[in-house]
């Protein structure tokens, strides 16, 4: 595990203690959003031909700021008109400049699935995500044991949430297939050098069972790694700094999926 990693684990532990004594959980299961039914974002990725994630992302530890100026609502809005599967949206604060409320905001945008993309440690921020309007929970393989993928992934769809797994090499991905998991994500950015290959979601595609929806993650800039990447069975394909990067994402991903499907 890279000392980046270890250290948002670390503070992700003392602020998850700090919430929990804010709002308990009674409080979360309360919320009006709780009851709500989860659309499927893995059925979206198997039936699209884009099979777009988009997100929003103001900034992250290997790119200090993507930008800072967009309204989640206006992303959310213009992404769910382009056409995409789903948006994954970032609330950690302080390495991601990201919120929980951004992803309240983007609930009340639209309609599509959304993934709370964040640093899971705890059965509670699983609750917290259903009530605050998420589809998806993200799950880290290289930050979790076998047993906590286990409980975590089965509480999230307990709760009618889908649950995508979140891999970058061959032995998390033995350590963590078990069929609680809707979704396999391969990060194709190496957690020790940052570079990025999409090689690394080539490579893994043949050792992920057909029953999960394929996902490549990290590095995918143009409609051609799409296309280089179908073959191999991906059916989703997240997209984070390449629309965020612009003055219009919505528009930029309408255009990417417009040449994708020409």
């Amino acid at each position: 595990m890279s000392s980046i990693l270890d250290r948002i684990v670390a503070d992700k532990r003392t602020e998850v203690s700090l919430r929990k004594q804010l709002i308990p959980l009674k409080q979360l299961e309360q919320s009006v959003l709780f009851e709500r039914h989860c659309p499927s974002l893995s059925t979206r990725l198997s039936e699209s031909t884009s099979g777009l994630i988009t997100e929003h992302k103001r900034r992250s530890p290997s790119k200090d700021c993507i930008n800072q100026n967009l309204n989640v609502q206006d992303v959310a809005k213009g992404y769910e008109f382009a056409g995409a599967c789903g948006m994954s949206v970032l609330t950690d604060m302080k390495y991601f400049g990201g919120s929980l409320e951004d992803l309240l905001t983007a609930r009340a945008s639209c309609e599509m699935p959304l993934l709370r993309k964040e640093f899971i440690i705890d059965t509670y921020q699983i609750v917290e995500a259903k009530a605050y309007g998420a589809d998806v929970i993200l799950l880290i393989a290289a930050i979790l044991s076998r047993e906590e993928i286990q409980t975590f992934s089965t509480l999230a769809q307990s709760l009618g949430m889908e649950v995508l797994l979140e891999i970058h090499n061959e032995e998390e991905l033995h350590k963590s297939l078990m069929p609680s998991l809707n979704m396999i994500g391969v990060n194709n950015r190496n957690l020790k050098t940052f570079e990025v290959s999409l090689e690394t979601s080539k490579t893994l595609s043949t050792l992920i069972p057909d029953e999960f929806v394929k996902i490549s993650e990290s590095g995918i800039r143009t409609v051609k790694d799409i296309q280089s990447l179908q073959p191999y069975g991906y059916k989703g394909f997240l997209i984070g700094e390449n629309f965020m990067k612009t003055d219009n994402p919505g528009a930029s991903a309408a255009d990417f999926i417009k040449k994708l499907n020409a």
